[in-house]
Parts: C-alpha cells; structure tokens; sequence
C-alpha cells in the first residue's frame, strides 16, 4: 500500500465524518475495540482482500471512537437535578479549583474552574468530578480587580451565583454559545456578584502538570507586562498576539480590518512562528558548535516549551507536532516526507481530541500546509512559462495555493473574501514574517535582558508596523472590494475542490503538451486526451464550470421567489431582516446593547464589550449572503434599535436610510450619522405618501410620523412617539411594522386613516379609492408588548391574524405585559414571541406564509 499513514489517516478522518453526520447508537467504544483487535488479526493473518476491508473497518473504528466520545460528552450532574434548574438559572455552590488563568476585562473576571463537586440552595449536594464549568465574575469596585488579578491556576476555591446551562443559537444559522462550550467539554455556566461570594486557597507548591502550567501562565504573563515596556501602547497587543498568542489587549478594530484582507493568519501563532524559533535555535546552537545530532536533540526538546509558551492553540500544536517529528525523522534518517509528517501530527491529535476536526484553526491549519506541501512545488512549474523570476513564482505559488486552499473554508466561517486578499498575502506577509516577527523575537528576549535596547529596537519595529498599519488602512479604503458570501453547502464545498483538482490536472497536460512553448489556456489544442477532447478545452469547460458554481455560491438565492421576513432575536431590542421575491433587501432596526455607567466608572469599560451589532447582527447577514441592503430603515433612535446598525453601515453597503426625520443628540448618533453621510447614503425622512415601489411585488406606504419637514432635523429626546410606522405589502400579504410607537400615536394614526380610508387601501390604483379593507396579515407589536400600546382599537382597526413580538429573555422591563397578550389572544390573534420561540422567520409563498421558529419554550 502505498503511503498508508496518509491513506490510514484520511480513512480516520472519513468515520469520524460520518460520525458527525450520521447516528449508530450501536457503534461505540467497546465496537471500536473488538473491531480493532479484527484489524490487527487480519493483517497478522494476512488474509486476502485484507486491504479494501481493513479500509473498511478503519472507517468504522473511527466512527465508534467518535461516537463513543461524543456519548460521554455529558454532564455529571443527574438528570433529575437538571431538570430542576430554571432557565433563569439556580443558585448553587461549587467547589474545585481554578483550571485556567483568570482574565479581567473591566468589571468582569472570567476563568474556567474544575468543579469537584455542586450543592444547591436546598442544600442538596452532587459530585462533579472535576467537570469545567465556566465563570462568570461581575466585580463590583475596582479594588477587586486586583483581588482577582492574584488568583491563579490550581487554587481551591468555593464559590457561590446562580447556575445556569449555556444558551443555545437563537437565530438561524447564529453562534451557538452551548455547542461551542460542548465542544471543550464544558456544559454549565457560573455567574457571581463580587469577590465576596468566593473562598479562595493558594495551591501548596509542589511539582505537578498544574503547577507546570502555572509556571507557563506567569511567565506568558510575564512576557506580556515586557512587551507593554518595549513595545508602544497602541501596537503592544498586535505583538503579543504575534509572538505569544495572546490576544486580549488586541484591538478590535484592528483585527476587524486585517479579517477583512485575509490577513488573520498573520495574528495566528502557527508554522511560521514554529520556523523562525527554529531557525534562531539552531544558528545559535550552531554557532556554539553543537553537533546536528545535538542540536536537533535540544529543538526538540525546546518546541514543547514554545508551544506552550504561545498559547497551545491547534495551529501552533500542529506545527509544533510536525516539527518535531521532522526533527526526530531527520536526526534518525526516516521517514522524511512532509506529507507523512502532516498525517501523524493529523491522527495524533484527533486521537487525542476528535473535536479538533470541527475546529476552523485545525481545518484551516492542515488545508493550508496539504496544500503548500502537494501544490506549491506544481503551481511554481507551471508558472515557469509565464514568469522568469524564481522569485516572484514561488511567491504567486504560494499565494495562489494557500488562497484557494482556504478559500471555502474561509468563507463558510467569516463570510467575506477582500479581492485585496491575494495582493495583501504577497505584499505583507514576507514583510512580517522576515522581519516584524523575527526583529519582536529578537527585541522581546534582548528586552527581558536589558529593557532599554529592547525598546530601542520595539521603537525600529513599531516604524515598520506603522507603515504596514498605514498600507492596510489604505488598502480598506478602497470601496466594493471585500465580497460577502453566504455560508456554502458541504456539497458545493466538495464540488469547488473537485473543480480545483480537475483544473489543475488539465492545466498540467496543457503545459506537457505545450513545453516548447507559452501555454494559451483558452486554445483549442489539436492534441487530443485519452477521452477525444481536446485538452484545452476541456480546461476551457472546467474553468467555466468553477466560474458558474462560484456564481452560485454568490448568489443561491437568485432565482428564488419567495418573500421572506426574519424577525431576528437581538434580545431586548427590534431587528427585522426582509428579504422580497426579486432579492430586494430590507433591514428594520439594529437592536442594540443598552449599558449604564455613572461617573467614576471608567474601570468598568472593557476593551472588547458585546455589541450587538459587530458580535451578532452583522454576521448573521454576512452568513445570509447579505451583500447590500437596498433599504435601511430607523423607526427611532433609542439604543435597543439603533445601536447595532453602526456595525452594519460600516461593513454592508446602503442604498438608502429612511429614518424619522429627527436627531436624538448623543455621540453613537452624531458618529451614525456622520458615517452615512460620509459613505454618501441618502437621509430619507419619513412621510405619509404614496406607496414605494422596492419590486414589482413589494411596496411600502408610510403612515407616521403624519407631518415631517424634510428640510429641517429636529432635535428630539423621546422617540417612542417619533417612531416610523408603515404598511409593506408582499406578493399579497399585508405587514404592518410599528417601531416602539405608543397609544396616542396609534390614536392620532387612526384618526388620519379614518379621514383618508384609501391611503392604506390595496396599492392597486383601481382599489386603493373604493377599498376599506385594513386587514393585515401580520402586526409587529409596538414597544416589545409594553401596556403603552396595542390598544383595544389598534386591534379592532387592523384585524390581524399574526403579532409578533420581539422581547428580549429574561428582560427586567417585565416585557411583554400579560396585559397585552391577553388582549391579542382575545382577539384570536396567533402570536410569535423572541424571547420563547427565538427568531421568527415568515416565508411568504403564492399559496401563503409559512412560519418556522429557532426555539420553542
């Protein structure tokens, strides 16, 4: 058999695959075992056909290792006591110890702590056997940062809050936080007031792997305060990411605009970190005159260390796995191709944790290397006719390879692809990895000698970073060229590698066939292949083919014709995605995140606060394939609407803002407003008129505010009462959206309607003078079902057969009131909640609308 480490491993990786796609209760860790001890005995017998059904069983080993860990996944605590404990949680009482460094981000610790055992409010108490479970911490004075700043790995502690099970996704296609946290094993939730709820006891000093990685904490800590000494304020955290993989002091922002030009990689600790400590290693040994068999010796020894150092992370351990390996295989003299090294370190650390294989570091990681290892050596021959330096053929080898090997995988995680990526890759990535990275290496270890030239060569680098920041800023500037894609299919996944293997095979005999002279891909060769096409063409058919499935991945949704309304779960807020027949796309509100500080609470600002916006709006239309929105309405702007649309206008283009036609005066507002008139979107105030054409089977009728000046902003404090009211009719269908508006707008509103019946008649002309039908389908509740709307006569004037309100889950604002939703259920109004049900999405289809919600509670 030929390779059968890489055969075995892509064999592995096939069962496990299966495993996550597929359910055999019957196949387990037992099944695994037998079937295992039949491979062994099958290929000690070396019976016939023992390759095709050891192949097989391979398979199935692997599938029963998956399942059979994935069925012990499970919490400790009976299933009884879970059931008891309230979706809003349950105080409780754990004691363990603190199995992670604790991380402080304002007013709020976080840690992971190994639980031994849990006792209730009722004193009911269940072991726990050191499951993690993840903290919480709210610090209540800034004294208590540094109370909890002294806490480290190891220490026993007590400590009491409310105990609760992670939430799952609340909207379609959303981040799920509980299979996130499963996936590391971790299955509940802590969150406590102040560091007067914890009992905490310093661990005994005494050799152990938890006092060896506590050693590790304090000294990633260590090298943390040195680079804030030698390295500027503001570029401090982009080196700590750089050089030890930790990312807390990196700025958001920063890391927001080197995503969008594919540079993240760079931010990454991965092989190229492992390659340079290599090579620093040994020329220092070597200058010292250390022996190869020696020096290998001591690099191996020394990339545990480093892995650790830099944070352990599945990129970094792959390298780090491959690398010693390497070292190991060169000091012997085995085992010395790449592609088996790739497959080792691959089935090592699936062995160890088959939920590596869902993890975007892992499959990024291995993509890139498998595809530098079999491609770049390829590529860079047949580059050889179009380029003549070796140089710049190695660098477009590699760049084109890694690019196209990411690709899918990219998009189907982070939804956008910048066609700066590929000049970006080619331009930076030399730069850094031959200079920044080697020189913060150099300036890290010279600074923990002697801190002032360690600084004097940061202040070097931080020149260098300035101009790569300068050149990146510039390069995302550049308006329509970062693309969002909608999250892909597994199946148009596989047909984009199998379109990228077919091209390069025909590429490769076009360029046989060709080698006395430039290859012209789009020539009709006379030669023909073993099929009778000519070889060319058949390029030509497989590059037209690729071009068409990338249009499809662009654009699924292009020829479908269907309405759909998505009432997307921001908790405590409104944001209501539209998407009409012919493509059109509508966004109603933002949500927001609404916080409240006093003076003298700076200490409690965090550096990376959840917005909802950046962290849940905007990837949730990226993932949508959202790649501009035709029209973005504010029906007032209060925090819980507004909030999150700073995100959005930044990063999705805007055809058109529609708002009320007034400025309530605070700094996100000004730094809103001030975007969109810098990104030249047009400012529509709201106003009644005739109805607007957004396609030939939606159009859109304001009803409120009934008087706006749109030549004049008026400043106004309270925008309930200002807030965008209109009709929207869907191939049929009849929507009314309400904002936050209350009883005496809908009062006044009805007493418009009352005096002009045609205005929100039928928008077909002939109807619109003789109908009074206000039926609607569908009524956005006002104000997240507060009592200070939704009257007797709201209901009685509009007729709807659906209200949908969008609340929050465990708002303090007692939303919606039972006041409201007795008065819909009385009117035999169906009603859709966020809170219970999560988002809400409405498809409207010739023969109706189709409801389907995330949740169900």
């Amino acid at each position: 058999m030929k390779r059968p480490v890489v055969q075995g491993c892509c064999l592995w990786i096939s069962g496990y695959v299966l495993a996550i796609y597929t359910e055999l209760p019957w196949l387990t860790w037992m099944t695994s075992a037998l079937l295992l001890a039949a491979l062994v005995i099958l290929y000690a017998l070396r019976l016939p056909g023992r390759q095709t059904l050891g192949a097989l069983l391979l398979v199935v080993i692997a599938y029963g290792y998956y399942q059979g860990t994935d069925q012990r996944n499970i919490t400790s605590l009976p299933l009884a006591q879970q059931q008891q404990i309230s979706p809003d949680g349950s105080e409780a009482t754990l004691l363990g110890r603190f199995a992670s460094p604790v991380t402080i981000d304002g007013d709020r610790a976080s840690f992971t702590l190994e639980a031994e055992s849990v006792r209730f409010h009722d004193n009911t108490a269940f072991p726990l056997g050191g499951e993690s479970v993840q903290v919480s911490l709210r610090l209540m004075e800034q004294a208590q940062q540094t109370i909890a700043s002294g806490w480290r790995r190891g220490d026993a502690l007590t400590l009491t809050g409310t105990l609760r099970s992670p939430s799952p996704a609340r909207n379609f296609g959303g981040f799920d936080y509980r299979r996130y946290l499963r996936l590391h094993h971790t299955h509940w939730l802590l969150s406590a007031k102040g560091v007067d709820q914890a009992q905490v006891q310093p661990a005994a000093a005494h050799f152990s792997v938890v006092q060896m990685l506590r050693w590790n904490d304090e000294l990633r800590a260590a090298l943390s305060r040195c680079m804030d000494v030698i390295f500027p304020a503001s570029q401090a955290g982009f080196m700590k990411s750089m050089l030890i993989g930790l990312t807390d002091d990196l700025d958001p922002e920063r890391f927001q605009q080197f995503s969008q030009l594919g540079l993240t990689h760079i931010l990454a600790i991965s092989g190229l970190n492992i390659a340079v400590f290599l090579g620093v290693c040994i020329w220092i040994l070597r200058r010292f005159k250390v022996a190869k068999e020696s020096y290998l010796l001591i690099c191996m020894g020394l990339l545990p260390f480093y892995v650790l150092v830099t944070g352990a992370s599945p990129s970094i351990v792959r390298a780090g796995l491959m690398s010693m390996i390497a070292l190991y295989a060169a000091r012997r003299g085995g085992m010395k191709e790449v592609l088996h090294i790739l497959a080792v370190a691959a089935w090592a650390m699936l062995v160890w944790d088959p939920y590596f294989l869902l993890d975007v570091s892992f499959q990024l990681s291995f993509l890139v290397t498998l595809g530098l290892i079999l491609g770049v050596q390829r590529v860079t021959v047949l580059l050889t006719p179009y380029l003549t330096s070796p140089t710049l053929r190695n660098t477009l080898a590699i760049t084109l390879v890694s690019q196209s090997v990411s690709f899918p995988v990219s998009i189907y995680y982070f939804n956008q692809f910048s066609l700066l990526s590929w000049i970006a890759n080619a331009v930076l990535v030399p730069v850094i990895s031959m200079i920044v990275f080697p020189a913060g290496l150099v300036a890290l270890t010279i600074g923990l000698i002697y801190i002032p030239l360690g600084q004097r060569i940061g202040l070097l680098i931080s020149w260098l970073n300035q101009a790569i920041f300068w050149i990146t800023d510039q390069l995302q500037q550049i308006p329509h060229l970062t693309m969002i894609w909608p999250s892909p299919s597994m199946a148009w996944i596989c047909f984009y590698y199998g379109f990228l293997v077919m091209i390069y095979l025909l590429w490769q005999r076009s360029y046989l066939h060709s080698k006395d002279k430039i290859p012209i891909i789009l020539e009709v060769s006379t030669r023909r292949s073993t099929q009778g096409m000519p070889i060319k063409l058949s390029l030509l058919l497989a590059i037209s083919g690729f071009l068409i499935l990338l249009w499809m991945g662009y654009s699924p949704n292009r020829f479908q014709r269907t309405g759909l309304v998505q009432f997307i779960d921001v908790g405590q807020g409104d944001a209501i995605l539209i998407r009409t027949p012919y493509g059109r796309h509508l966004l109603i509100d933002g949500g927001g995140t609404l916080t409240f500080h006093k003076a003298g609470d700076d200490w409690k600002i965090r550096k990376d606060p959840y917005e909802v916006g950046r962290k849940l709006l905007v990837p949730l239309l990226k993932k949508r394939g959202i790649q501009r929105l035709d029209l973005l309405v504010l029906t007032h702007e209060d925090a819980d609407h507004s909030g999150g649309l700073q995100a959005v206008i930044e990063q999705i283009p805007v055809k058109q803002f529609l708002f009320n036609g007034t400025f309530k005066e605070s700094s996100s507002m000004t730094t809103f407003f001030s975007t969109l008139v810098q990104k030249d979107v047009p400012l529509l105030p709201a106003q009644v008129d005739d109805w607007i054409d957004i396609d030939p089977v939606t159009k859109l009728q304001v009803i409120y505010p009934l008087e706006t000046n749109p030549t004049m902003i008026e400043v106004v404090k309270e925008q309930n009462a200002r807030s965008v009211v209109f009709l929207l009719e869907m191939q049929g269908t009849r929507w009314l959206f309400t904002g936050d508006m209350e009883k005496e707008s809908e009062a006044a509103v009805l007493d418009y309607l009352r005096d002009h019946p045609a205005l929100v008649g039928s928008s077909n002309s002939a109807a619109r003078i003789i109908s009074s039908n206000n039926k609607i389908d569908v009524l956005k509740v006002a104000h997240h079902g507060s009592k200070t709307s939704t009257t007797s006569e709201w209901l009685t004037y509009w007729k709807p057969a659906v209200a949908v309100i969008s609340v929050g889950a465990m708002n303090t604002y007692g939303h919606p009131s039972p006041e409201i939703t007795d008065r819909l259920v009385n009117e035999n109004v169906a009603i859709y909640r966020t809170d219970r049900m999560g988002e809400v999405q409405m498809e409207v289809r010739n023969s109706g609308i189709f409801t389907r919600m995330k949740l169900w509670k």
